[in-house]
């Protein structure tokens, strides 16, 4: 039986969740829609302790060098690390999936 992975959140990831949800709830004035969406992507985070290396490689530096991981939900991309030696993925960053993340991480 293969072990589940921890999954732990970086502060700044936090941050990108509370900023969608305050984005949809209060930009878009649907708190609903925020609680329901925020919900969909900590689920699927959730899912990533049992098979974390299932998704796509970031293929572009500096992430590609550090093996990135890049997993999809409606219209969010989470990015995260996955450490085998002590079994635990690490949430760096939800984005929308529309922002050019190449650049937001260059600074």
């Amino acid at each position: 039986m293969k072990k589940e992975y921890k999954v732990v959140y970086a502060p700044i990831a936090k941050d990108d969740l509370r900023a969608i949800y305050r984005y949809i709830a209060l930009e878009l004035v649907e708190p609903a829609v925020a609680k329901n969406q925020v919900n969909r992507i900590r689920a699927a985070i959730r899912n990533l302790g049992t098979f974390p290396k299932k998704h796509t490689a970031v293929e572009w530096e500096p992430w590609a060098s550090m093996n990135m991981r890049k997993l999809p939900i409606d219209n969010y991309v989470v990015y995260y690390l996955v450490s085998d030696e002590h079994q635990k993925v690490t949430i760096v960053r939800v984005f929308y999936g529309g922002r050019d993340v190449e650049s937001i991480i260059q600074y």
